[in-house]
């Protein structure tokens, strides 16, 4: 590891560089989608079948599908909107992208927790739909949401380890190309053990956060 320190902590700040920028886009997108989900169920506030149904076909294809095989199948499309197939951007593309369907799965299932009772007493005082969403609906289910975005996080970390496939960087590709593929156990290991590390640093920092706001 004395000659790879530098090139360690240039893959460390790549992992967080794409994995936040994944996480921040992913989970925009995926908040959007997931709201959409949840506010045209039959009993949701804008209830409309023929949205709803298209929008869980169009979840449910793209969820399933393992993260290799989008990096493949999302290249011509990483072409169109980022410029390039390959590389760190491609990667963050293709990240994006997975990210969203999964994390409005997640808030999908976290804002259907929220008592229907509490939606409904904001209804009868008159509040207006959109006003219950955004003071009723998304402050009840934020410390699970938290929760559910730090399991996001962790996902998120794991796709990038996949990044070399595409020329991407990061942990991964740095612990398969100078660990595994060197027979390297050292590089390897050290490699794993900031993951590691990264990963237990922000599922402890979305615990405490969560059980802030679940204690307000």
């Amino acid at each position: 590891m004395s000659d790879l320190w530098p090139l360690f902590w240039e893959s460390t700040w790549q992992t967080l560089y794409i994995v936040v920028i994944a996480l921040v886009l992913g989970g925009i997108v995926g908040m959007v989608l997931g709201m959409a989900l949840y506010v045209t169920r039959p009993s949701g506030l804008y209830p409309n079948r023929a949205v709803s149904v298209v929008l869980n076909v169009f979840v449910n294809f793209f969820r399933p599908i393992p993260f290799v095989i989008l990096i493949a199948a999302l290249q011509p499309l990483a072409r169109l909107v980022v410029g390039i197939g390959i590389g760190n951007r491609a990667i963050i593309f293709a990240m994006t992208f997975a990210a969203a369907f999964g994390i409005s799965r997640i808030v999908e299932q976290n804002l259907v927790t929220v008592d229907p009772g509490v939606i409904e007493a904001a209804r009868s005082m008159g509040a207006s739909r959109l006003r219950i969403i955004r003071t009723v609906l998304v402050p009840e289910a934020l410390g699970p949401l938290i929760l559910g975005y730090t399991f996001a996080f962790v996902a998120i970390v794991d796709m990038s380890a996949i990044a070399g496939v595409i020329g991407g960087g990061g942990l991964g590709n740095f612990a398969l190309q100078y660990g595994y593929r060197q027979f390297d156990t050292v590089v390897t290991w050290t490699a794993v053990i900031m993951i590691v590390l990264i990963v237990q640093v922000v599922q402890f920092g979305g615990n405490f956060l969560a059980r802030r706001v679940l204690r307000r």
